[in-house]
């Protein structure tokens, strides 16, 4: 059996300045690139709205419910967009956002049916039978008003 004639090279286990700054800055680096990644997606406004509004850090968990809308169907988004707003204006205004967002992107018209049956009957909820009935309009038909209904029954 033949040995190398090739001299080990390796300094122990403590190695020289350039392994220890090597070990160090594989130890600090990912830290660094994670914490600068997540602060960065946190100040970019996933909303597509024109608001110059930002994430703070501590916004973190909404952030990732953006992101899971960004995954979902448009007609999911826009009904849960305008379940929220529901719950802060009156049907009337709510029922008029549905017709322009129907309106500006036509693809959704094949949900506005449901769409506005489900704000219908969450409306009968919040104001009762007859007051949701009174925001009643012809948005999609009348599902507004067979939502209401369907609640009441």
């Amino acid at each position: 059996m033949k040995h190398s004639t090739i001299p080990h090279t390796r300094r122990g286990h403590r190695g020289g300045p350039a392994h220890r700054i090597g070990r160090t800055l594989a130890l600090v680096l990912p830290v660094f690139l994670v914490l600068s990644g997540t602060l960065a997606v946190t100040r970019v406004n996933w909303t597509g709205s024109p608001s110059s509004s930002l994430l703070a850090a501590s916004d973190i968990s909404s952030a990732g419910v953006s992101a899971k809308k960004a995954s979902r169907a448009p007609q999911d988004v826009l009904r849960d967009q305008l379940m929220g707003e529901l719950q802060e204006k009156n049907p009337g205004v709510v029922l008029t956002h549905l017709q322009q967002a129907v309106n500006g992107r036509p693809s959704l018209a094949r949900h506005c049916a449901a769409i506005a049956r489900a704000l219908g009957q969450a409306a009968e909820r919040m104001y009762g039978p007859s007051r949701a009935q009174s925001y009643a309009r012809p948005v999609c038909d009348t599902s507004f008003a067979s939502g209401v209904l369907a609640a009441h029954s």
